[in-house]
């Protein structure tokens, strides 16, 4: 019949109502042919709808087999994706945030027909109802990621959650423990039942799961090596103990003395039921210890004790930053924390300090002014300098030697092991030849100075001669001796 349109090309008619129906037959996401209906209020809108419809089907873009709602979708997207492929902890972040908040608010709209300005209103309505900035990104986080699946399996085809706009979110400052502080707290915590977990901390910053995580067989006497493979974590079914968090996370830390005396203690002290699969940190009943008593223990050591009170995981922070204060390369940091990235352990776990502020301005001042300022100069330093200076003198009986200096450089036993990257450089054979040209600098130098002094004391016996002053009383010392 003229004008009708071929077989497949859809077919476009009024209906009673006065509005517009197409009709066209596609392909479903599980392959069944099936014949779908497009409305509008007038003929063009209907058109347009059914011309993208044909060019979705000519590029073999499937339609859904059924229309989802959002509620139905997060369900489906929280049991068979997150659940099976994501860490517990996860499923229990998504899950607490779909079904307290998403369902309720967006539940019941259709996901293909979700509006960038329907997520902005309710995301909107949640920071006006008092909720943080960072409660509501977690919301648009887990939309985001639903839909971003939804989009995978063709169900929609943008993510209206990653164009919607929120505040800033700026993480609190983050002040770690002075070198003071965490000594202090240590030796607080010495009569603690915890206290091998709180030196784990401190020492290696590793994080609270894997602390209590840490089997026996992870640790190594022989080879001197503890090694950190898995972690405890509480989630809504009770304590999970599975990997570690990344394959960054699964590192080799070396067994430092302290250390090894306190497992070696802790060792004996369990070796009636010990399990070489067990936690070295285990409860009374031989389970692993809850994450919440560690914290518990750790808030009631702060609070007895006057120390300044920090989270269990800002402890990492502290590590990060005593390493930094203490000149490890950001390399060595980076392996000793497990970080994927070496600009996590810089920008987020590494924090500048007064004192590593104090000392950074005071090298720019030198270099601008010449000298360090006596109100920049660190007491400590100046201490070990007249030590070192009355050590010489001493010594040296005011004559540079070269074995002596050597042995300053090279930090022998009762001197001072200098820092300084050059020096760790130069070989013993560079020193000594620099050394003996500096060594018949200074001797030319002294025979000045004893010149020097010879000729102002015989110019002073002659001034005090011809004031009428006895030479006898130079002799023996008297107020005219300097």
């Amino acid at each position: 019949m003229a004008g009708r349109n071929a077989n497949g090309e859809g077919t476009i008619y009024r209906r009673k109502d006065g509005r517009y129906e197409a009709a066209l037959y596609v392909t479903t996401a599980s392959g069944i042919r099936k014949r779908i209906r497009l409305y509008g209020k007038t003929r063009a809108d209907v058109h347009a709808k059914l011309v993208n419809s044909r060019a979705q089907e000519q590029r073999g873009v499937p339609v859904p087999d059924k229309t989802w709602r959002l509620g139905d979708f997060l369900d489906y997207w929280l049991e068979n994706i997150i659940k099976p492929n994501r860490r517990p902890a996860t499923y229990d972040r998504y899950e607490a945030a779909v079904r307290l908040y998403l369902k309720p608010g967006l539940g019941q709209r259709q996901i293909a027909r979700l509006s960038v300005q329907a997520v902005q209103t309710f995301l909107n309505q949640q920071l006006a109802a008092g909720k943080s900035v960072r409660s509501v990104q977690i919301l648009r986080e887990t939309l985001r990621s639903a839909l971003s699946r939804a989009r995978r399996e063709e169900l929609v085809y943008r993510n209206v959650a990653q164009l919607v706009e929120l505040p800033k979110w700026e993480q609190k400052d983050v002040r770690p423990w002075t070198m003071a502080e965490a000594k202090a707290f240590l030796a607080a915590a010495q009569a603690d039942t915890l206290y091998p977990a709180f030196v784990l901390l401190v020492l290696y910053g590793l994080r609270r799961g894997e602390v209590l995580g840490l089997r026996w067989c992870d640790v190594d006497f022989a080879a001197s090596v503890i090694r950190i493979r898995q972690q405890v974590q509480r989630v809504t079914t009770g304590l999970h103990i599975g990997p570690v968090k990344t394959a960054a996370g699964r590192r080799d830390l070396p067994m430092l003395g302290a250390v090894r005396r306190l497992l070696e203690s802790l060792r004996d002290r369990q070796a009636a039921d010990l399990d070489s699969t067990g936690t070295v940190l285990a409860s009374r009943n031989g389970t692993p210890i809850e994450p919440r008593n560690l914290v518990r223990s750790f808030q009631q050591i702060c609070h007895d004790h006057g120390i300044r009170l920090i989270t269990i995981h800002q402890i990492r922070h502290t590590t990060a930053t005593l390493l930094k204060d203490l000149r490890v390369p950001v390399r060595d940091v980076q392996l000793i924390l497990g970080h994927s990235d070496i600009s996590i352990t810089q920008q987020i776990y590494q924090h500048d300090t007064p004192v590593s502020r104090r000392a950074s301005l005071s090298q720019v001042e030198a270099a601008l002014f010449g000298e360090e300022s006596e109100q920049n100069k660190d007491g400590n330093a100046r201490e070990r300098c007249r030590q070192l200076v009355a050590r010489c003198r001493q010594t040296l009986n005011f004559k540079l030697d070269i074995e002596v200096v050597l042995s300053v450089i090279f930090g022998t036993p009762g001197w001072i092991r200098t820092n300084d990257t050059w020096f760790r450089s130069c070989t013993e054979s560079r020193l000594s030849n620099r050394l003996a040209v500096v060594s018949s600098a200074v001797d030319s130098h002294r025979r000045r100075w004893l010149i020097g002094c010879a000729a102002v004391y015989h110019s002073r016996q002659v001034n005090i001669e011809s004031a009428g002053v006895s030479s006898d009383i130079m002799d023996t010392g008297g107020p005219y001796v300097n």
